[in-house]
């Protein structure tokens, strides 16, 4: 049976102005077992190890060209790019603005 990955690109986290962790290209597994709460410490745990690992490549050729090699199947979700309009502060009280 062939394993199943998501490869996506990782949007900018609400904690961070730049985006700099959104260059990369993630595989991610999915989970094949569920998660087991733990009886004596109420822990979350799951025999899969492959739910801990993540694979960074550099362009989406790449992960897509991993995963073919490996005979995983895959679902891409594609990456839309942002269209950053350059402003400053002076805009602000331009003569030219429109209220």
């Amino acid at each position: 049976m062939a394993t199943p990955v998501h490869i996506y690109k990782p949007s900018k986290t609400a904690m961070q102005s730049g985006r700099a962790n959104t260059k990369r290209w993630v595989l991610e597994f999915e989970p094949a077992d569920p998660q087991q709460t733990d009886a004596l410490m109420g822990w979350a745990g799951s025999p899969d190890t492959n739910r801990q690992l993540k694979l960074f490549f550099s362009s989406k050729e790449d992960a897509i060209a991993f995963a073919k090699r490996k005979r995983f199947t895959y679902v891409l979700k594609e990456y839309k790019e942002r269209n950053i309009r350059p402003k400053a502060y002076a805009d602000n009280f331009a003569f030219r603005k429109v209220t």
